[in-house]
């Protein structure tokens, strides 16, 4: 099965490009190449592009809240194991606890860093890290993979309560959603929310199928048009019918 997720709202958007680069940091990270620590360090610099667009350190920390409101309102059922409850509540205390004592902006020590910075401002130009553009980078890349990996460990270090917060508020927004099983006619699927607010879609199907969701959604409707990709032409409509599983994700 191949997940698909669509984001219903900018917010959440940006979310999951931030994971989507976390993801990306961390297997590069962990590579010994160079090269590969290269890319590690630029995705940094990816993630403060996207992050410095929103004010997402207090809309973390306020939905942060909103969701440990809800949570206690769940200890007086007696369907909700307390063990887990609690659980799930000291991980939302510990991420809100960690993102509030952050200080500054998000990436600050980044942005103060003037080597990094001219790191940055180089990696914009296509090939502009050569060696003979920045010899001080080329001749850091030449340090043992420890030295390195700890070097870019510590520059994302105070990234970490942001990536927790963002991590536990995605997680209880895709448990929000239950997953329904739907049959596509004619390689199309429409369905009408009413007004009902979600944040996001997650939709499961089969890879062996060979088709490929195209979403679009807004308050009223949501439209999934699938299509299928041979070789080099660009996709054409999937024509049959397609077996997926939705789920609509909202707090």
């Amino acid at each position: 099965m191949i997940v698909y997720e669509y984001p219903f709202n900018e917010r959440i958007r940006t979310l999951l490009r931030l994971e989507d680069l976390y993801e990306k940091f961390v297997f590069f990270l962990h590579q010994e190449s160079p090269h590969q620590h290269h890319i590690a360090l630029a995705t940094i610099f990816e993630m403060l592009e996207v992050a410095g667009r929103a004010d997402l350190k207090s809309d973390l920390l306020q939905e942060l809240e909103r969701q440990k409101q809800i949570l206690l309102a769940y200890q007086s059922n007696p369907n909700v194991e307390p063990e887990m409850l609690n659980a799930i509540l000291a991980e939302v205390d510990q991420a809100s606890s960690a993102l509030a004592a952050a200080q500054g902006k998000t990436g600050q020590n980044i942005r103060d860093n003037e080597w990094l910075m001219s790191i940055r401002g180089r990696t914009i130009i296509p090939g502009g890290a050569c060696e003979f553009d920045l010899p001080a980078y080329y001749a850091w890349q030449q340090h043992p993979f420890e030295r390195r990996f700890q070097d870019i460990s510590n520059w994302f270090a105070p990234l970490i309560p942001l990536f927790d917060a963002i991590s536990i508020v995605m997680r209880l927004l895709r448990e929000s959603g239950h997953a329904v099983k739907i049959n596509a006619e004619g390689g199309s699927y429409q369905q009408m929310l009413q007004g009902k607010v979600y944040q996001m879609l997650r939709l499961s199907l089969d890879i062996e199928l060979g088709a490929i969701p195209e979403i679009s959604a807004n308050k009223y409707m949501l439209w999934v048009r699938f299509t299928q990709q041979d070789g080099d032409e660009k996709p054409r409509s999937f024509e049959g019918e397609v077996p997926f599983e939705l789920a609509l994700c909202g707090f």
